[in-house]
């Protein structure tokens, strides 16, 4: 599912995994443009040049930094999956489950994805693929469980059910309301109900 290309990844040393680590929180807790290599090489406890002979460049950083959490994600969301009733219906709810999950260990600050595109827009940075892949991903994901439930439409239900998702993952960041998630997997399942329902009677 998603068709954007991947990008190049790099061999990971002991020194290269400890970088990793120290850009990851960093990134995700002050932001990409926020943070500076000498601050990752010392949280690493590793020189800038042993830095750069790994990475070669702060932006290959936030290539791995993104690649690593997506890589993560979809490894949970696919245990989670693996784990779900094989019905179509359950499926979808067992997605927003699985963010709900992540986000209350992984994303206090909301979707790693969804911040790092307000600093990254431009389609010639070589993390914007990995950021819109994932987006791609989890619409192709929501489209196909979809063509289960209404066949006919399978590709506007894929959409609304990634928009209620997407949208649960920013309040979630924000903390404008308790439990976003939830309360999108709740309209979720609604949803499917009355969806199911008109499907079956045609």
């Amino acid at each position: 599912m998603g068709t954007t290309e991947r990008p190049r990844r790099i061999t990971m040393t002991p020194a290269a995994r400890r970088v990793l680590e120290a850009a990851a929180r960093l990134f995700y807790e002050r932001g990409i443009h926020a943070v500076g290599v000498d601050l990752i090489a010392a949280e690493a406890g590793v020189t800038k040049k042993t830095l750069y002979d790994r990475f070669g460049s702060k932006e290959q950083i936030v290539v791995e930094y993104l690649a690593d959490r997506d890589d993560r994600w979809r490894a949970f969301l696919a245990q989670c999956l693996d784990a779900a009733q094989p019905v179509s219906a359950a499926r979808v709810l067992a997605v927003f489950d699985a963010s709900r999950a992540w986000s209350a260990k992984n994303s206090s600050k909301g979707c790693s994805m969804v911040n790092a595109h307000a600093e990254i827009s431009d389609p010639s940075h070589p993390a914007y693929p990995i950021i819109t892949g994932q987006k791609e991903w989890m619409l192709a994901l929501f489209t196909d469980l979809a063509g289960d439930i209404a066949p006919g439409r399978a590709a506007q239900l894929g959409r609304t059910l990634m928009l209620l998702h997407e949208g649960a993952l920013v309040a979630h960041g924000l903390h404008v309301f308790p439990d976003p998630i939830s309360h999108a997997r709740e309209q979720v399942q609604t949803l499917l109900a009355t969806t199911g329902g008109a499907a079956a009677k045609r």
